[in-house]
């Protein structure tokens, strides 16, 4: 990936980028806070779609069973 595609360098200037509040200043631009976007969902895509390991499964269920109810 070059600087271009990065968001960085001199492709990037002269664009208003904005703060997280969305007023102009020294924040991420458009184009980089949608690759920082698209990057991170393609890694955390693959670790949402891996099963439970059972013992996480055996946890939840011993914290549910010893959960007060709250049907009333």
């Amino acid at each position: 990936m070059d600087d271009s595609e990065s968001g960085v360098g001199p492709s990037s200037e002269g664009r208003a980028a904005k703060t997280l509040d969305g007023a102009p200043g020294q924040g991420l631009s458009d184009h980089t806070q949608k690759r920082i976007g698209l990057h991170l969902r393609a890694m955390y895509d693959t670790i949402v779609q891996q099963p439970v390991p059972d013992r996480f499964r055996d946890l939840i269920a011993k914290l549910d069973a010893s959960a007060p109810s709250t049907d009333s």
